[in-house]
């Protein structure tokens, strides 16, 4: 059986940062990535809208805020390093009505609250920014960026391979058990024997924890986050990133428009109940995913809250016209011809038994092992500094166990 310090689940880029910053912090120890898929990032990082976020809509002292605002530097330091494009745009919050302006107002004192450069910006201003954006007045966040994040993960896995570690790809994990030498992981690619282990399994993240013998405080339920793309005759329409002010109420920023690394514009995305953990279409299901999200009692008490809302969400996935609308609030000049679909992503979100969503970083710990039950969005932009986090568990004295919610 062959032997190393790390075993780190999962070829994303919560994964592959907590490989990378656990070889930096020990050099010469042996750290090995187990990633089901033939590729890394194959899911909700290979998958998502590619921003980095400025951290202006956490509460302050959060996990999410003090990591996203150390992460979103770290994140570019690392970039400009390895050569992965990237860049900081900015981005408009725009209130469409007087009516949203005191929850514009709370998150721009959040943003201040966190350190966040931005300002607040009255309609003229905001025009000249995204002459085609309806709103009354905006906040400018000027740290926002676009990246490209297939290119960090590979980079990723290139220093974790140049520094001695090994990304196994198509390697799923089967079953891992805890003995008196450490973790056993047996996988598609064999058996390992790991001093340690972190399981960074995003979607399945619930699943591997009760693998390792931990029962889980909260289970993933997919979300599918659909997006168009604005075909390239319309890109005019959109400079940079225009987001609306989202509902407090809840943890999605509602449609809005990304202006790509590539220089796309993906528009998007509406929040709807995917029928499986990588259910990536309307029509996809998997049936023992789905048993298990409606079986749950957490998921029964979330729809009965926001059955309106989840209703509207699931009409805009079947609707076009309806999707347009939404995007229309924003930018009242485009048109159903101006868009094309867009692949899309499945959020992984975890939620209690009473029906909460974790807003939240959520790490479950025990002798050996650290589970990241819940890595939400800024989770990318906050990779490298969450898997510091992550790592420091790693040096706690096997006896104990944390947890951080």
């Amino acid at each position: 059986m062959r032997r190393c310090d790390l075993a780190v689940i999962g070829g994303g880029i919560v994964g592959l940062a907590t490989a990378y910053q656990f070889g930096r912090r020990y050099p010469g120890r042996k750290v090995i990535v187990f990633e089901k898929e033939a590729c890394v990032a194959a899911h909700q990082t290979g998958r998502n809208s590619g921003v980095l976020h400025s951290g202006i809509y956490y509460k302050p002292g959060s996990l999410k805020a003090l990591t996203c605002r150390a992460g979103l530097r770290a994140m570019e330091r690392f970039c400009a390093e390895q050569g992965v494009a990237h860049e900081r745009c900015g981005k408009v919050i725009v209130a469409v009505s007087e009516a949203e302006l005191p929850a514009l107002q709370r998150i721009y004192e959040r943003g201040l609250a966190n350190g966040v450069s931005c300002e607040w910006i009255d309609r003229a201003r905001l025009l000249e920014l995204e002459p085609h954006v309806a709103g009354v007045q905006a906040i400018h966040v000027h740290e926002t960026g676009i990246v490209d994040y297939r290119g960090v993960c590979e980079r990723l896995a290139h220093c974790i391979r140049e520094a001695g570690g090994e990304v196994l790809l198509s390697a799923r994990v089967q079953a891992i058990r805890v003995d008196s030498q450490g973790v056993v992981v047996c996988s598609g690619r064999g058996d390992y024997q790991a001093e340690q282990l972190v399981n960074c399994a995003g979607l399945h993240s619930d699943r591997v924890a009760r693998l390792t013998g931990m029962r889980p405080e909260a289970q993933i339920i997919p979300f599918r986050g659909e997006y168009y793309a604005l075909k390239p005759r319309a890109y005019h329409l959109c400079r940079n990133l225009i987001y609306p002010t989202p509902d407090p109420q809840f943890p999605f920023l509602g449609v809005h428009f990304t202006r790509m690394i590539d220089g796309t514009v993906e528009c998007g995305p509406n929040a709807v109940l995917a029928f499986g953990r990588e259910g990536y279409h309307f029509f996809q299901v998997h049936l023992r995913d789905l048993r298990e999200t409606l079986a749950y009692p957490g998921f029964r008490r979330l729809a009965w809250q926001h059955w309106w809302m989840g209703l509207g969400e699931m009409w805009r996935s079947l609707s076009k016209r309806a999707f347009l609308r939404a995007l229309q609030r924003l930018i009242p000049a485009i048109t159903a011809d101006d868009l094309e679909p867009a692949p899309a992503g499945i959020r992984a979100q975890a939620v209690t038994p009473q029906g909460a969503l974790v807003d939240d970083f959520l790490l479950q710990c025990r002798p050996r092992i650290v589970n990241v039950c819940n890595a939400p969005s800024p989770a990318a932009t906050a990779a490298l500094s969450i898997a510091e986090q992550i790592v420091e568990q790693l040096a706690i004295p096997r006896s104990a166990s944390v947890a951080v919610p």
